[in-house]
């Protein structure tokens, strides 16, 4: 079924969905309830790897998680692409300080190109798609012993912001500033090895990097979120919630379903 893809092992695959040029699409996941998550996560639509690094959490929770993830990313990509879940062809493109192989996660030669971005913490997932380069990020409010630490390694213009914030605000504001910048770096394809006090992104949209959009995501009151796409700013946003049994084992995902649609000028370049 286009659209809405069934994703049961014997489910057949159907025409690509894609992104329409311009468009973003941002699903968030809450992570399942843990009584009924090992019974009803679809484990199996998982890699090895995947199936152990969900069992190696300490805390059971983020086991659920980062299950949930990515099921949740599969599932989506797959009915995107017109696939079986298990069939998303996962690469890595090359790294952009060595080139090696482990750089940011791509499908395989998507034509036309489909781009991806995943990020979960706590409890909370979000998944970005679309035909331009993009990076997401998602974050638990920060605690304000985390501030106080990690404000030193931002760039100095962003400290400076900070500095003139009581401390509720600054813990606020900080999460805002992290989100982005974590975002950004993804989409860069170098993640923290590139240093975060290279580049601004705080309040000021003009002093943000040229040739790039932010937009913070709207994720419930516990974290924070932000993607960045390579571009302008895309024409629509549609922000939606995958449903609580979207990652069970014989849920689905409806890639057509309303959400929140950003205007452009929420956006800065």
């Amino acid at each position: 079924m286009i659209g809405q893809l069934a994703h049961r092992p014997d489910a057949a695959a159907g025409a690509p969905r894609l992104p329409a040029p311009g468009h973003l699409d941002v699903w968030l996941v809450r992570r399942p309830r843990l009584d009924t998550a090992a019974g009803t996560l679809a484990l199996d639509e998982l890699s090895e790897p995947e199936r152990r690094r969900t069992a190696s959490f300490v805390r059971p929770a983020d086991g659920v998680t980062y299950a949930a993830a990515h099921i949740a990313l599969r599932r989506l990509l797959g009915a995107y692409l017109g696939l079986p879940a298990a069939d998303v062809p996962f690469v890595r493109e090359p790294c952009p300080g060595c080139a090696g192989p482990h750089g940011r996660p791509a499908v395989r030669h998507p034509d036309p190109p489909l781009h991806f971005s995943l990020a979960h913490s706590h409890g909370m997932a979000v998944v970005a798609v679309s035909r331009a380069v993009l990076g997401v990020d998602v974050e638990r409010l920060p605690r304000t012993e985390t501030v106080e630490v990690c404000a030193a390694a931002l760039h100095p213009g962003e400290q400076s912001e900070l500095a003139e914030l009581g401390t509720e605000e600054r813990r606020l504001a900080f999460g805002r500033i992290w989100t982005r910048k974590e975002a950004y770096l993804k989409a860069l394809g170098t993640g923290l090895s590139r240093d975060p006090a290279r580049d601004y992104l705080g309040a000021d949209r003009d002093r943000r990097p040229t040739g790039w959009a932010l937009l913070d995501l709207a994720s419930g009151p516990r974290h924070n979120a932000a993607v960045a796409v390579r571009g302008t700013p895309p024409e629509r946003v549609a922000v939606r919630w995958l449903p609580p049994t979207a990652t069970h084992v014989d849920g689905s995902v409806d890639l057509a379903a309303g959400g929140v649609t950003t205007r452009v000028s929420d956006w800065g370049a």
